[in-house]
């Protein structure tokens, strides 16, 4: 099962970078750059930040597993690379779970996967607030245009506009009081089933291992993570030539990764959908600033090309590495 995993991972990559997506491009740019002393240092912090990255949903994940096994950090940042590795050829990184829970000790795997898939949840949150708050300033920064292309009237745009705000502002309010109140599922559960007995009762309690207050920490954890995967977006959007201003930047970014959290992907796949989706937003932005877009739909799919291989492929490679650590089978 090891074996199989690393050379699924390897295969899936490699097939990735070599033959779905034209790397040529990005390889000799890469080269022609390796003498600019500014681009070198921008890669090593980009570098950096992707353990920074990848270090936080470590602590994140040693943070929530907590409750059913005492980890190290180091422990928690080879599954976390792990669930990385495995999430790669699986359908919305639904292996990720699975990844991570098999290098549990002794904690039940149940309740591992039931507590990881509370960290994404969290993730997911902050992806879809910050991402669909990108979209509210987008768009009212170019309503005159969006309004005329609609053929609609400025007044009914701004109507339409604050209706729909609210309604999103309550939806933000509402997800995050479940969130913070995740052990009603269990109450929720148990007045639909009666009275559930042994592991159902047993995996049940794992919605109410958490107060508010470590939700909330868990939700500053995925806060941050989001600060840095968009940083480095940014650092590479200027590496690669595409001068667009640090706030409407991070603005194009938080809609990117909401597009490509909320459309159905297997990770892998991620790249092409990722550097369509920075191209067109990109060009949609420059069109409205009536800016030249030469050389932009290039850049853009550099930096975001590059993004996905520091921030996904390489990590899978390393986790891949790591699956020798998994534990199938338990001695009793």
């Amino acid at each position: 099962m090891r074996f199989l995993i690393l050379a699924i991972t390897f295969g899936f990559v490699y097939d990735q970078v070599f033959y779905h997506h034209d790397f040529s491009l990005i390889i000799q740019d890469f080269h022609d750059r390796m003498n600019n002393k500014a681009f070198l240092i921008a890669l090593l912090v980009v570098l950096l930040m992707m353990l920074l990255n990848w270090g936080v949903e470590a602590m994140k994940w040693k943070y929530l597993i907590r409750k059913i096994e005492h980890i190290s950090l180091l422990t928690s940042f080879k599954a976390t690379l792990t669930g990385v590795a495995v999430s790669s050829f699986t359908p919305n990184r639904i292996g990720d779970y699975l990844g991570r829970v098999f290098i549990l000790e002794k904690g039940n795997r149940i309740q591992g996967v039931l507590i990881t898939i509370i960290g994404s949840v969290s993730q997911f949150l902050i992806t879809f607030i910050l991402g669909s708050l990108g979209i509210a300033f987008f768009v009212f920064q170019y309503k005159v245009p969006i309004s005329e292309y609609l053929g609609i009237s400025l007044r009914l745009f701004d109507f339409l506009y604050a209706g729909l705000g609210i309604v999103t502002v309550s939806l933000y309010v509402l997800s995050i009081l479940l969130f913070l109140n995740v052990s009603l599922i269990t109450g929720l559960i148990r007045k639909i089933v009666k009275k559930p007995r042994g592991k159902a009762a047993k995996y049940l309690e794992t919605f109410t291992f958490y107060t508010p207050r470590e939700l909330i920490n868990v939700l500053l954890f995925s806060a941050l993570r989001f600060f840095f995967f968009s940083l480095q977006f940014y650092i590479l959007l200027r590496v690669f030539n595409v001068p667009v201003p640090l706030w409407n930047g991070l603005i194009i970014i938080a809609m990117i990764f909401f597009v490509v959290t909320v459309v159905p992907t297997v990770a892998i796949t991620e790249l092409g959908i990722r550097g369509s989706i920075a191209v067109f937003l990109l060009n949609t932005y420059f069109e409205h600033e009536y800016m030249s877009l030469s050389g932009i739909a290039p850049g853009a799919f550099a930096a975001s090309s590059s993004l996905w291989l520091i921030n996904l492929a390489i990590p899978a490679l390393m986790g891949a590495i790591f699956v020798f650590n998994l534990k199938f089978f338990r001695k009793k």
